[in-house]
């Protein structure tokens, strides 16, 4: 039976998410922005948490993990290369590294770009994959601390994933990254239809994660840097694929 998927919004627009396996009744938290909101769906739920899963070190990730380690008594995982810079680990993790929740096994992808030690969960029976500031709805994080071309590389392993997968990142930045988006495909029908969902979904109050990653192919530009089209409409038509991304990247960090 697939993990059962919990959407929390925390501070002003970041995302935790909870996952929970019935049989076994083991949970997982999938960042920390702050405490207090999991603990109060983990009390309506009556979940008992068992881990706690990192993706990356900056503030509104973790700041709540050690509140939420001293509450629940959960061990908490995260990448062995940023060990120095996280909350203390129960167990260190590396690309291609496997666990559990409950019977359902985990791989650790390695997503540099937003940070060095940046890393992705995915649970392949569940199809779920939680990607925090690297793949995000309709955009990517910063490049903080890696080169485009990492941050390019990283994006390819997620978009190699099933199409079915859903994507679960860490922010609600979903309006604005489509509204560039559509200054660089004004004419895409499935962006225009998505940019009017997700704008009818926030007027509600809702969150616009998570969503399919096919959905993802379609709309998010940094997924398409391999098309002629984008490459076109950056004016580089001939360019590599990282150096279109490179510009589309740079393009939005001025918009």
């Amino acid at each position: 039976m697939p993990l059962q998927l919990v959407t929390i919004p925390c501070l002003a627009d970041n995302y935790a998410y909870l996952i929970h396996d019935r049989d076994s009744g083991q949970t997982a938290v999938i960042d920390v922005p702050e405490a207090g909101p999991i603990l109060a769906v983990l009390s309506a739920q009556q979940w008992r948490l068992t881990q706690i899963l990192i993706t990356h070190h900056h503030d509104d990730h973790i700041q709540g993990v050690d509140t939420l380690r001293a509450r629940t008594g959960a061990m908490v995982l995260g990448a062995r290369a940023d060990a120095h810079r996280l909350p203390r680990l129960d167990l260190p993790l590396d690309e291609h590294a496997s666990f559990a929740i409950g019977t359902e096994f985990a791989r650790v992808i390695e997503v540099p770009g937003h940070t060095i030690g940046h890393i992705a969960f995915h649970f392949p029976d569940s199809r779920l994959v939680f990607t925090a500031d690297s793949l995000m709805a309709g955009g990517c994080g910063r490049l903080f601390e890696g080169t485009p071309r990492q941050m390019h590389a990283s994006l390819q392993k997620l978009a190699a994933l099933p199409p079915e997968t859903l994507v679960c990142s860490g922010h609600e930045y979903t309006a604005s990254n489509l509204r560039f988006a559509l200054t660089l495909e004004p004419d895409n029908p499935q962006l225009i239809s998505r940019t009017a969902e997700v704008a009818d979904k926030r007027a509600k109050g809702l969150p616009t994660v998570p969503v399919r990653l096919q959905d993802e192919l379609a709309t998010n530009p940094y997924l398409r840097a391999h098309l002629p089209a984008l490459k076109t409409a950056v004016g580089l038509p001939d360019a590599d694929d990282a150096t279109v991304f490179a510009e589309i990247r740079a393009r939005k960090d001025k918009f």
